[in-house]
């Protein structure tokens, strides 16, 4: 029994490099070991967890308990029947010839087996599980060419593609080297550790103490681990000086990229600096430095940043002083920009915008700016703003994109058009606008917070819409060039979350208008109005409405987004009651029965001729409650509250009287004192679509 005890061991897999791209370590790392972790799967070898680890100059995975080889296999296949299997002169027939040759055999080696549904050809075959050593060299192979690489190159003499060049690799089972080779690199337990603190080769015992290895090597091995010593370290450093810091994930991330022996610093720059608007440093510190800004506790800026060091030097001051006389022309550069656009009003960068091309067959950031601004003054009167400060916003809010500043900063824009509308003397609701009318960007980000900024936020994401579905460009799959999407869903939390009574029908006609003869689809309307609704039910999900609440909404209203979230979150409310399922059943019935009927003439309701009580006593009610709810015009929780009411009535009327009555009069009758049961329901949502 002992023979057929497979192996079981770690493996570690370790490619060298030169430094990695830091903004992409963290996908590659992933991939690596999600391709590893398939590729194990599917061949069939047991593991428990495929780790990944990364520094600037490695990929490596560690899979834990994994199984050294296949288990074996036996492969059963049964063929044709064996009337089949054989000719009238009882040779074997072409199909039973075929079977043999699939089972890799003669005729005369495959079997028979007999079934209730009678007797089949048959093979059983054996087959011996491969060992990881065969398997090992092509699972790299293939998970390296997995690989999210853009661009792959050649170094030196060799053949081999790959992101970077590749010094070395580590492939080991247990305390076994695995005979494997991959980028022209034969496999072996030699590894390196940091570049300059630990430049010799290190032999690398086994996976269990590759990291312990590294570490006294100067190399964090696991990303996560030394994304996390980066962060603490950060944040401690800020807690001991009284400031804060807010690391964003994708900086952390490619700091983390970057070093393999995080060594936090803490730099000064010049006071002067500060003169500067803050979010400008923020991101000449953040994208070229790659430094951790300090602000007080209002979050005002401080003359002070921490970098980390790759390096654990003797003179960590000189390492400072490097850093800090590196950031001064950086620093000095955005002065520069900020004080150079000052000397042009944002008049003047918005004439400059006539040369930006906004889309070929839409003309120009000047013209989309022109229209933006008249879109905005109409918008703004509709949702209570002041329209002569939106359409000041609208004209003036793309204007910052000519700027330096934006230019080298994109990241920037909307926010220099604040500070340089402030500068110049534009009303504060203007400024504000030119900075929020680019909100939200993405799921969770803020919103626009005054009725001019949300009046030009509306007009710009409503504009390229309109332009965009105007010339066909309808995104499809992935594809979504000029983010209609995101474009979308702005549109819809702005005008939900701020409750604002305006129709997509009205943004679409007033945008439209404003073209002139530049759209070429005569559906531009519909298809916007599809594109808008589309993303409702996705919308509304996120704000924890039932799919079928939507639904139920939508099939009566779909054109003013506030009304049809008020809607939805009365029938959510609704199907709170005791009443609501009943109701929904039965308002499912009045549909069925009412999709049958032929006659499409007065939906009037004779009293003369109601011959039970249960249909005298619903029309009274429904008389009553028609009444009600015109009182309750636009309260809809309370007029489902009123409407759940007519639950017994309902309940009444279905079981004590016959709607398919032998006298075409009482028949009509009845079905339309159903229709009118359903028409005040409909008023507000059709329950039906409730599950």
């Amino acid at each position: 029994m002992g023979n057929n005890v497979i192996e079981c061991n770690d493996l570690l897999i370790e490619l060298g490099t030169e430094e990695l791209p830091p903004k992409a370590l963290s996908r590659l790392m992933e991939s690596f070991a999600h391709s590893i972790r398939e590729y194990l799967g599917a061949q069939g070898l047991a593991f428990e967890s495929v780790r990944p680890l990364a520094s600037p100059r490695r990929l490596a995975v560690i899979v834990s308990a994994l199984a050294g080889q296949q288990a074996d296999q036996t492969v059963e296949k049964k063929g044709p029947t064996l009337v089949a299997a054989y000719d009238r002169e009882g040779n074997p027939s072409k199909a039973a010839i075929g079977f043999a040759r699939s089972c890799g055999v003669e005729f005369d080696a495959l079997e028979s087996i007999k079934t209730d549904k009678g007797e089949w050809l048959f093979h059983r075959s054996s087959h011996k599980g491969r060992a990881l050593d065969e398997i090992v060299g092509p699972m790299i192979k293939s998970a390296l060419d997995q690989l999210p690489i853009p661009k792959r190159m050649h170094w030196g003499s060799r053949r081999a593609l790959f992101v970077r060049p590749a010094h070395w690799l580590v492939v080991l089972y247990g305390n076994r080297v695995l005979p494997c080779e991959a980028l022209g690199l034969t496999a072996g337990r030699t590894s390196y550790g940091h570049r300059f603190h630990a430049p010799d080769a290190i032999t690398i015992e086994s996976p269990s103490s590759y990291e312990a290895q590294l570490q006294h090597a100067y190399v964090v091995a696991d990303f996560f681990a030394r994304r996390t010593q980066i962060a603490e370290s950060a944040h401690r450093i800020a807690n001991e000086m009284g400031a804060t810091l807010s690391i964003a994930a994708e900086l952390l991330d490619e700091v983390t990229g970057l070093v393999e022996w995080p060594i936090p610093l803490v730099g000064n720059f010049d006071p002067e600096f500060l003169s500067v608007p803050q979010e400008a440093l923020i991101s000449t510190m953040e994208s070229n430095q790659k430094y951790f800004p300090l602000f007080d506790n209002t979050g005002k800026l401080l003359n002070r940043f921490i970098t980390i060091a790759n390096i654990e030097s003797t003179h960590p001051d000189r390492v400072i002083a490097g850093n800090e006389r590196v950031v001064r022309p950086r620093l000095s550069d955005a002065r520069f920009f900020f004080e150079t656009d000052q000397k042009q009003r944002l008049e003047d960068h918005a004439e400059l915008q006539q040369k930006v091309v906004f889309e070929k067959q839409l003309g120009s950031v000047d013209e989309k700016s022109v229209r933006n601004s008249a879109l905005a003054r109409e918008i703004a009167q509709v949702i209570g703003g002041e329209p002569g400060l939106a359409k000041r916003a609208g004209r003036l809010a793309k204007a910052d994109l000519a700027s330096n500043m934006v230019g080298e900063f994109p990241e920037l824009q909307g926010v220099m058009g604040e500070y340089y509308a402030l500068g110049q003397g534009e009303p504060k609701d203007v400024a504000t606008a030119i900075r929020e009318h680019y909100l939200p960007r993405y799921s969770g980000d803020a919103m626009p917070a005054t009725l001019t900024g949300s009046a030009v936020a509306l007009a710009d994401k409503v504009d390229s819409l309109i332009g965009i579905l105007g010339i066909g460009k309808i995104p499809s799959g992935d594809k979504d060039p000029y983010a209609l999407r995101r474009a979308a869903i702005g549109v819809l939390r702005i005008v939900v979350e701020n409750r604002f009574g305006i129709s997509l029908s009205m943004l679409a006609e007033a945008s439209i208008s404003l073209y002139s003869s530049r759209l070429t689809n005569p559906n531009v309307k519909q298809d916007f109005l599809e594109f808008i609704r589309a993303r409702i039910p996705g919308y509304f999900a996120e704000q924890g409405i039932a799919s079928d609440t939507v639904r139920a909404v939508l099939a009566v209203s779909s054109d003013a987004p506030s009304d049809i979230m008020e809607r939805a979150i009365g029938v959510t409310e609704f199907r709170t009651y005791p009443e609501a399922a009943a109701l929904a059943a039965a308002n499912k019935r009045v549909r069925n029965i009412l999709e049958k009927r032929t006659d499409n003439g007065s939906q009037a309701v004779d009293g003369a001729l109601l011959k039970e009580s249960a249909e005298v006593e619903l029309f009274h009610r429904l008389a009553e409650t028609r009444e009600k709810l015109t009182t309750l015009r636009g309260n809809y929780s309370a007029q489902l509250k009123t409407l759940a009411e007519l639950r017994t009535p309902v309940d009444n009327f279905f079981e004590k009287v016959l709607v398919n009555a032998e006298s075409p009069e009482v028949r009509t009758n009845r079905l339309n004192l159903l229709a009118n049961l359903q028409e005040l329901f409909l008023g507000i949502a059709d329950i039906a679509e409730l599950q």
